[in-house]
């Protein structure tokens, strides 16, 4: 059991958070408008993920770099971090680029 995928999602997110508390772009700007549309792709993939693996189509691989814990079956524990960081990497990104269109 190794925490090392766990902890750099979780410090990706901790970047994301100090760049949008820096220069405001997201939740630090529009706290009810980047909820919804952190959650709606966040839930979407979840959705996702979880009819690929009720299909045979995705499943849980060997790695050295997991914690090993299952939220659901063949669903690890980290897929929930990685979702958020893919979502909110493309909010923050896509904000900025609005910023620096302007």
């Amino acid at each position: 059991m190794s925490f090392g995928y766990l902890a750099a999602l979780l410090t990706s997110l901790a970047g994301l958070t100090l760049l949008d508390v820096r220069f405001k772009l997201a939740f630090f700007n529009r706290p009810i408008r980047s909820l919804v549309t952190i959650a709606v792709p966040y839930f979407f993939f979840v959705t996702w993920d979880l009819t690929g693996i009720e299909g045979g189509i995705f499943f849980r691989g060997e790695s050295l770099h997991v914690v090993g814990i299952s939220v659901f079956n063949e669903f690890p524990i980290e897929e929930l971090f990685f979702l958020a960081v893919l979502c909110y990497t493309a909010l923050i990104g896509y904000a900025a680029l609005e910023r620096a269109r302007k």
